[in-house]
């Protein structure tokens, strides 16, 4: 049995995908870049929630070309093969500009990390599936962590939105390439979540939430993402490659 390889995991969303994988028995390879601790309590997590769990903590800057090759070489070291890949690692901007003020060197660090990062991280693990040496037991998965602002605009931080909508694109592009393979891939769009990215804002979103902006008027946590991608990697939704499933209380339903 191989592992199920969750980017960003050691807080926030990817803690909370890996916790629920880990719960649902599988391998969870555990990466982070900068934040060792935080990866490693993810790891205590994992094993607490599910005895005997299988959690290992794996460092690499996936904007490294060379890093995400390591990366991908020691998950399979480890474990004999990658069973599925959730791209969730991401970073917001390290400072929020109007677009007309966003500085270049900023954008390019965010599309990096949170477009080509994922983006190559992909295409390396499908090119090791479709080796022809390298013989396929169960049906792989994939899924890319994006963002309601995918679609959804704040001028404040445009080169998060345009990571996260590009990331979409790439999702639908890997789904329609790798479907016929017998890899599914999928996009889950979390919305406004209870995580340290989003620590800074909190009586902002209270607010707004307050005033009825989430339908289903509360946070999301990173648990109810979570669930999605376990749902999705117990094979659930098999026959819906390419869906975008929305983690968001009902915020993106159009209203007026």
């Amino acid at each position: 049995m191989g592992a199920i390889l969750v980017t960003g995991a050691g807080r926030g969303i990817g803690r909370g995908i890996a916790l629920e994988l880990a719960r649902a028995g599988k391998v969870v390879a555990i990466h982070y870049n900068g934040n060792r601790e935080a990866a490693h309590a993810t790891a205590k997590e994992c094993e607490s929630a599910a005895d005997g769990a299988a959690c290992s903590v794996f460092q690499a800057d996936i904007s490294n070309a060379d890093d995400r090759a390591r990366l991908v070489n020691e998950v399979v070291a480890a474990y004999g093969a990658i069973d599925g890949l959730v791209n969730n690692a991401g970073i917001a901007p390290r400072r929020r500009d109007d677009i007309i003020a966003a500085d270049e060197e900023i954008f390019n660090e965010v599309m990096r990390v949170n477009l080509s990062g994922p983006y190559f991280l992909t295409q390396l693990v499908a090119r090791r599936w479709l080796e022809r040496d390298a013989p396929r037991q169960q049906t792989q998965r994939i899924v890319f962590v994006t963002s309601i602002s995918a679609t959804m605009v704040s001028t404040s931080r445009g080169e998060y939105c345009v990571s996260k909508a590009g990331l979409a694109m790439g999702a639908a592009l890997f789904a329609a390439r790798l479907a016929p393979e017998g890899i599914f891939v999928y996009e889950v769009r979390p919305g406004i979540t209870k995580t340290d990215m989003t620590a800074g804002v909190t009586d902002k979103y209270d607010r707004l939430i307050a005033d009825g902006l989430v339908p289903q008027g509360r946070w999301g946590f990173p648990e109810d993402t979570g669930r999605v991608v376990r749902s999705i990697m117990d094979g659930h939704l098999d026959f819906s490659p390419g869906s975008v499933i929305y983690t968001d209380g009902g915020l993106h339903i159009p209203r007026l």
